[in-house]
């Protein structure tokens, strides 16, 4: 008889790899709709189930939790009502998922499971790059960069950066074949990250190694400078990140105004209509949706004709989603989640117990240029709220 941890285990790789963007490609209309309610409903009732759990769970996290509810209800100020109304489900999918991770399993339980995810998106991408170049590299829009089976070079860039760490902070084992898993898909997620072309997810893994590293290797517990230290490292993270990801426009400008590939112009554009409505914004995803005239307004500033589909920043999509109220609502929750994840891999060497530090760095680093929070449904910010709310337990033992 399975045991049932073991097929909620399965139910939770199945919903990582939804969440990601590894079926996307390969399934669409219909399958890819039964898979979704089927995630969605059974996170509902698995949440419902250990309600105990859950809303323990969710009150260790107030901040986050008002942040969702006006996320979900940003419909009522809209002015595209029926289309923000029709993807506020997407908040509710992810917000359930993500809940039932963090209330069911440990953090080691969760490392291991999302590695085992991940790793079976690396060989998926693998294949569809070998056995079918033409799901799973770019034509003549990016020529030569894979895509693997998420359609889109950045978006394997991201996730292969989320692998690879992930599975170079999996337990330690003494099992030879376990360890031969273990630095097989570090080396999947490194290789396909490379493959990809991304400059951005080059950036973000080598800033976050290196800080995984100092964190590892040089520990001032006790220490009351450590709060500016740490927070010091994720600023000079964030901006390094920022500046090498767009080095070569930086330099060349290629015929115009050095600013970041077009998009401070967009930003500039962004930030002032912001102005208009401060305090909760447009309305999730309102800015940026067809027909918008505030985004063919910020498309004209890159280009004739250009409509841009988000703002190449998670923080200033955030504010157009859900104004400074919302802004500061995630900033309090981050701030709260990243001295906790800290406090986490400061107390023991066990590596999966940096793994939350890690993801907060890797979601703070890559949304200074690219839209990986309330955009769509993603992987991203469904594993934000696990990450967060996990932390938020009062015991994250293994």
């Amino acid at each position: 008889m399975l045991n049932i941890t073991f097929l909620e285990k399965i139910f939770v790789v199945l919903g990582v790899l939804f969440f990601s963007g590894a079926f996307s490609e390969l399934f669409r209309g219909a399958p890819i709709t039964l898979l979704r309610y089927i995630i969605w409903g059974g996170a509902t009732v698995l949440v419902c189930i250990r309600w105990q759990d859950s809303l323990r769970v969710i009150k260790s996290d107030i901040f986050l939790v008002l942040l969702s509810v006006i996320a979900f209800a940003s419909f009522l100020w809209s002015d595209f009502f029926v289309s923000s109304l029709k993807d506020s489900r997407e908040i509710l999918q992810m917000t359930s998922f993500g809940l039932y991770i963090a209330a069911r399993f440990t953090i080691r339980e969760q490392v291991e499971t999302i590695g085992a995810a991940f790793f079976i998106g690396e060989l998926m991408s693998l294949l569809a790059g070998v056995a079918m170049p033409i799901l799973g590299i770019h034509g003549s829009d990016h020529p030569g960069a894979w895509k693997g089976v998420y359609g889109y070079k950045n978006l394997l860039g991201a996730i292969m950066v989320i692998s690879s760490f992930t599975f170079f902070l999996l337990p330690n084992s003494n099992n030879k074949l376990q360890k031969i898993y273990k630095w097989t898909g570090f080396t999947f997620g490194v290789i396909l990250m490379l493959l990809s072309t991304s400059k951005t997810s080059l950036v973000v893994s080598v800033v976050l190694f290196s800080a995984l590293y100092f964190y590892r290797y040089f520990r001032f517990v006790g220490k009351t400078t450590v709060i500016f230290l740490d927070l010091f490292i994720l600023i000079v993270s964030a901006a390094i990140t920022l500046v090498l990801s767009n080095w070569t426009e930086l330099l060349t400008g290629i015929g115009r105004d050095p600013t970041l590939t077009g998009r401070t112009p967009m930003w500039g554009i962004a930030l002032t209509r912001l102005m208009d409505r401060p305090l909760l914004g447009f309305g999730r995803g309102a800015f940026w949706a067809p027909g918008s005239p505030y985004a063919l307004e910020a498309g004209k500033a890159v280009a004739v004709g250009f409509v841009p589909p988000h703002g190449h920043n998670g923080f200033i999509d955030l504010a157009l989603d859900v104004g400074l109220i919302g802004v500061t609502l995630f900033a309090i929750s981050f701030v709260i989640a990243y001295f906790r994840a800290l406090k986490l891999a400061y107390a023991t060497k066990a590596p999966e117990r940096m793994w939350y530090l890690a993801f907060l760095m890797f979601f703070f680093m890559n949304n200074m240029t690219e839209s990986f929070m309330l955009f769509k449904t993603n992987i991203y910010w469904t594993l934000y709220l696990t990450t967060t709310l996990s932390l938020g337990k009062k015991n994250c033992s293994s």
